[in-house]
């Protein structure tokens, strides 16, 4: 027993070790883009992240999409809203340099009205590899608590 004791205070002492190397992440990163989806961007939108991202971590996008009682409502991507015409989809894809944002449909975008491509607002989460696991990243509000985030960590880019 005491041998054991001692091994558990042995390896939990020393210095800290650094916090990353060569500026990657160890905690999540945030950020807010406000987007106009149109034919001349072909509905999509990339976005560099402005920061190094390791190949292993993963990114989030949610979308505001709506309020209630003063408060955002934020949706998981993809995201799919159905018509008469058929199916829109908001989702995104990603690599460690950027986030790429796009709409697509079983039907022409252009048919779109502008409360559906105008002025969208997303806020991406990179999350480190270490920290993924399998918690349910759809609820957003327990997302952003896992990761320690708020609003005022999202920088806004608009």
């Amino acid at each position: 027993m005491f041998l054991l004791i001692a091994v558990v205070a042995f390896a939990c002492e020393g210095p800290m070790g650094p916090p990353g190397e060569d500026g990657e992440i160890i905690a999540s990163k945030a950020f807010e883009i406000q987007v106009d989806f149109n034919e001349a961007n072909n509905y999509a939108h990339l976005e560099a992240y402005g920061f190094n991202v390791l190949e292993s971590d993963v990114t989030l996008v949610y979308a505001l999409w709506g309020s209630e009682n003063g408060k955002d409502i934020w949706r998981l991507l993809p995201q799919q809203v159905f018509f008469e015409e058929g199916l829109l989809q908001y989702n995104f894809d990603f690599t460690n340099v950027d986030v790429n944002i796009f709409m697509d449909a079983t039907f022409p975008l252009s048919a779109l009205g502008s409360e559906w491509t105008d002025d969208q607002v997303f806020r991406v989460v990179v999350v480190p590899a270490d920290l993924v696991g399998r918690p349910n990243y759809a609820d957003y509000e327990a997302t952003i608590a896992r990761f320690n985030l708020s609003d005022k960590d999202f920088q806004k880019r608009y």
